[in-house]
């Protein structure tokens, strides 16, 4: 079974407490909400030692926030994005101009 999570980021989001978990024959996803890149990168690392194979990211991460993630998570895990570069939910901007 592959072990895969998606992380978003979301204003007033709490890794530890926003996130659920789905089971079916093939794959379990683990979704986390985040408040910002710097708790993305801890609640990365915690995932692959969780034995987590594969992290997507929401459009809210940009170019850098996702090579934050990539970084934090070395060959433990790949690492994919949606891609917007502009997110609607962050106010028409990326994670980038609002988390670095």
């Amino acid at each position: 079974m592959l072990k895969a999570a998606f992380i978003f980021v979301a204003e007033g989001a709490d890794g530890k407490k926003d996130r659920s978990v789905v089971t079916t024959p093939a794959v379990e996803l683990t979704t986390v909400g985040v408040v910002d890149y710097e708790e993305a990168v801890e609640i990365s690392k915690e995932l692959v030692e969780a034995g987590i194979q594969a992290i997507e990211l929401c459009g809210g991460f940009g170019h850098l926030g996702t090579a934050k993630i990539v970084e934090a998570v070395g060959e433990k895990a790949v690492v994919g994005v949606v891609r917007f570069d502009k997110h609607p939910g962050l106010g028409n901007q990326s994670g980038d101009s609002l988390y670095l």
